[in-house]
């Protein structure tokens, strides 16, 4: 006959070891391996990724073309530090990114039409623009003088981030897609844009102008 002294030692060692008196782990109350801990985990990266894209584009001001505002006859010889947004009918400034009517290259089925041609921004203003390819050429967008005069913040390509430290060369499409460029205008001006490489009988390009 075992000891019932021998046999309440055996209990407590099985208890010290994590193990019931039958030789049964004790599963629940040792496995914390923090698989609760995870969805909270993968909330707080969630809360992390917050690159502004949502919040800009909800709710943000949109910025029409040229064709959807208030250009006085004459204005283009103007200078644009002489131009006023006001008077054109462009949104408040603010510091909020305001979202640029887009781009469309090879719009409505044609290769070579542009959905707009000319644009006009407020000096001092972040901007959002999409710059998108929707015919079957090659596309490379060329604003130089436009690029270096703005401070550019991003470029983003299908939620991929390039951040900049200069302007870049130009932006190419060998396929359909968009380019989201974001910035901030410094200064008045008038800039040129035009797609590259193309010969005299197919000629897309237009302004973009800088006001106060």
């Amino acid at each position: 006959m075992k000891s019932p002294w021998l046999a309440l030692m055996a209990a407590v060692f099985a208890l010290g070891i994590g193990l019931a008196p039958g030789g049964t782990a004790f599963a629940q109350g040792n496995d914390d391996d923090d698989d609760d801990a995870k969805p909270a985990a993968s909330a707080s990266k969630a809360a992390d990724d917050d690159d502004d894209d949502d919040d800009e584009r909800h709710g943000a001001e949109m910025v029409p073309a040229a064709d959807g505002l208030k250009i006085p006859p004459g204005s283009e010889l103007m200078p644009a530090a002489a131009l006023n947004g006001d008077m054109l009918g462009l949104p408040k400034k603010s510091l909020t990114t305001q979202i640029v009517t887009p781009l469309v290259l090879g719009a409505d089925g044609d290769a070579f039409k542009t959905s707009h041609k000319d644009f006009y921004l407020r000096a001092g203003q972040p901007y959002r623009w999409d710059i998108k390819s929707e015919g079957d050429i090659e596309y490379k967008f060329n604003a130089p003088d436009f690029f270096r005069n703005v401070w550019m913040n991003q470029i983003v390509i299908d939620d991929l981030e390039v951040h900049m430290a200069g302007a870049p060369a130009w932006l190419e499409y060998d396929s359909h897609g968009t380019i989201t460029v974001q910035f901030q205008t410094v200064r008045p001006g008038r800039y040129h844009w035009e797609v590259g490489g193309l010969d005299e009988n197919h000629v897309m390009e237009g302004t973009i102008t800088v006001v106060q």
